[in-house]
């Protein structure tokens, strides 16, 4: 059986007004993750929760440092925590 796991993750450079959200939601539903992806107020950082396979969620982070074509990611801060499976999709919080 596949290791459980989940991480919370904010993503800084310029990350917001370039679809960032929409490519984290994408990629995550195709991975089968769950949990939301919202911008912070700072303007300038973007918080990711996901839970799911470890593998998968190793995958997104793969993905959260490269973003979408016009982003750019400066940094990918991660902390890890044991899956909770209170979420049931992966989408946009506003």
């Amino acid at each position: 059986m596949a290791e459980l796991a989940a991480f919370l993750a904010t993503v800084h450079g310029y990350v917001q007004g370039v679809n960032f959200r929409y490519f984290v939601e994408r990629n995550a539903g195709a991975l089968e993750l769950k949990g939301y992806v919202r911008n912070l107020s700072d303007g300038r950082s973007v918080e990711v929760y996901a839970e799911g396979k470890k593998e998968r969620l190793d995958e997104l982070l793969g993905l959260l440092n490269s973003g979408p074509p016009r982003a750019r990611v400066d940094r990918v801060d991660v902390n890890w925590s044991g899956y909770s499976g209170r979420f049931n999709h992966f989408g946009v919080r506003y």
